[in-house]
């Protein structure tokens, strides 16, 4: 299998810098790279740049620029070419199918977070070996740097990513032939109805709270996004108040990313410790997060009627804030490491049907958490009687897989 790891960076002050110098040149390679492109459509009958034409000249750059671009990594700086032409083939790749092209931007030095080292020992060392207790990673023009490493590394270590995320720096390993550590099987089946109200319920009647993150630092996040309007916003030159105001709301985000990752990482671990098979609805966030489409009054020219946007608005807020679909990757990623099934299932009606009789209605749903079919009477909590029926459905699939 390949696995990601991702640890803390714990470099120096003068590292840190080091690190932030790094980041600047590559954004500066990059844009000069998109600019060129640009030029050579705009100014030379339409020639195309490819990438090949890009990378052979970089031994020009790196001569002639030694102190900004020679520094760094070679290997690196191939792969930050590789990442505008990637961009570019998607762009063209999206013109082709019809969609919105989305023709690749110049990246500011705040916007280009990531560089990425193709091979192990190629301008980037993995030290495996940790020495004073301390495990290291090896740059090239950095030097030594610390790692919080806090679960081992499995596997080989194929690429190495160096990531800023606010004020922090990380190490991302992307390693393949990854052993699996499958768990003893338990012989439990699951079905999990995702939910606002409550993060999930399990087909068992176990309730998981919603931590709701964003909405508890709602205040904090307000104060702070309001502090950051007070400063124009296209100042030429950012003051030292302003940088540290933009600081402070990335700071927030951070924190609720932090929360939301390791709220999900703690579910589905234990979903996936005591259960052989899991199985959840198969849900479009994109197209339930979608906003309602304007009501135009046929009696008024220009004018609109209601079409509930700000109802819909607060419920996207809240499936945002319920990260669904990191939840759901994460569940997989953990059920394929420990040797797990997991079924989603078509999630229309779920928390509609009746588990006892079949009837499915929009009228058996009386309330957001109340269930009671109009044809049998029977009643019980909506979320539950939509984890059974998940269950149910998954045990179609399987028997029609077998």
């Amino acid at each position: 299998m390949i696995r990601a790891y991702k640890f803390l960076l714990r470099p120096t002050t003068r590292q840190a810098a080091a690190l932030g110098e790094m980041l600047r040149d590559h954004c500066s390679l990059y844009n000069g790279a998109l600019q060129e492109r640009r030029d050579a459509y705009r100014h030379a009958s339409k020639a195309t740049v490819r990438y090949g034409d890009q990378s052979a000249q970089l031994k020009g750059i790196r001569a002639f620029d030694p102190e900004r671009q020679g520094r760094w990594s070679f290997s690196s700086q191939q792969a930050t070419l590789r990442r505008l032409d990637k961009a570019f083939g998607a762009f063209f790749r999206r013109v082709k199918a019809g969609q919105t092209p989305g023709y690749p931007r110049f990246k500011g030095v705040g916007h280009f977070d990531t560089v990425t080292f193709p091979k192990d020992g190629d301008g980037c060392r993995w030290d495996s070996t940790p020495r004073d207790r301390q495990t290291r990673v090896r740059l090239q023009g950095i030097g030594h740097v610390r790692v919080h490493q806090h679960r081992p590394v499995q596997g080989r270590v194929r690429t190495i990513s160096v990531k800023r995320e606010g004020n922090r720096w990380y190490i991302v390993l992307t390693c393949d032939n990854v052993p699996a550590e499958e768990l003893p099987p338990t012989g439990a089946i699951v079905g999990v109805d995702m939910g606002v109200a409550h993060f999930l319920t399990t087909s068992d009647g176990e309730y998981i709270a919603n931590p709701r993150f964003l909405q508890a630092m709602a205040e904090q996040l307000a104060e702070a996004q309001r502090h950051l309007a007070t400063f124009p916003k296209r100042t030429r030159q950012r003051t030292k108040a302003h940088r540290a105001a933009a600081r402070k709301v990335a700071k927030l985000y951070g924190k609720i990313r932090r929360q939301r990752a390791d709220f999900h990482h703690k579910t589905a671990h234990a979903l996936v410790t005591d259960h052989d098979v899991i199985a959840h609805e198969r849900l479009n966030t994109a197209g339930m997060t979608k906003s309602p489409a304007p009501k135009p009054d046929p009696d008024n020219d220009g004018a609109f009627l209601p079409n509930g946007a700000a109802a819909k608005a607060g419920l996207n807020r809240s499936i945002f804030d319920a990260g669904w679909a990191q939840f759901l990757g994460i569940l997989a990623n953990k059920a394929e490491s420990a040797g797990r099934l997991v079924v989603p299932v078509d999630a229309r009606n779920t928390s509609r049907t009746c588990t006892e009789c079949g009837h499915a209605a929009k009228e058996n749903r009386a309330t957001q958490a109340k269930f009671q079919c109009t044809a049998c009477g029977f009643a019980a909590n909506a979320d539950h009687v939509g984890a059974l029926n998940v269950l149910n459905r998954a045990g179609l699939v399987l028997c029609a897989a077998a």
